[in-house]
């Protein structure tokens, strides 16, 4: 299984990622979930690996934008899910599938490097 990187292409956090596996030599696909898509199946696959508030973006522009009411319905798994699938934008990042299957959210060079080596 190879390395995916998921998140959007724009984003700082997931650039300097892509820039990170890229200088350390790792081949990793990237997939653009605002232009791939999100899928229930594949946020179902995270969310069986990372909590879910883990996942759920609560800091940045979009979740700030989001109404009270909006903010307020999101109290379990299911409720973030749906948030998430309509507004993808909400997806902390990056997400990424390692080698091993295992998944982890954000960018930490340290962590990143500690991930890579569990090939």
């Amino acid at each position: 299984m190879t390395i995916t990187l998921y998140g959007i292409a724009n984003c700082d956090t997931v650039k300097k990622a892509r820039t990170w596996l890229a200088a350390e030599g790792f081949a990793f696909a990237f997939h653009d979930f605002k232009r791939d898509g999100l899928s229930p199946a594949l946020l179902g696959e995270w969310l069986r690996s990372v909590e879910w508030e883990r996942l759920l973006n609560r800091k940045g522009t979009t979740w700030r934008r989001l109404d009270d009411a909006a903010r307020a319905s999101v109290t379990d798994a299911g409720s973030a899910c749906a948030l998430m699938l309509a507004q993808p934008s909400l997806v902390k990042r990056p997400v990424v599938r390692w080698a091993d299957a295992s998944i982890s959210v954000g960018f930490d060079p340290a962590h990143f490097a500690q991930m890579s080596r569990r090939r």
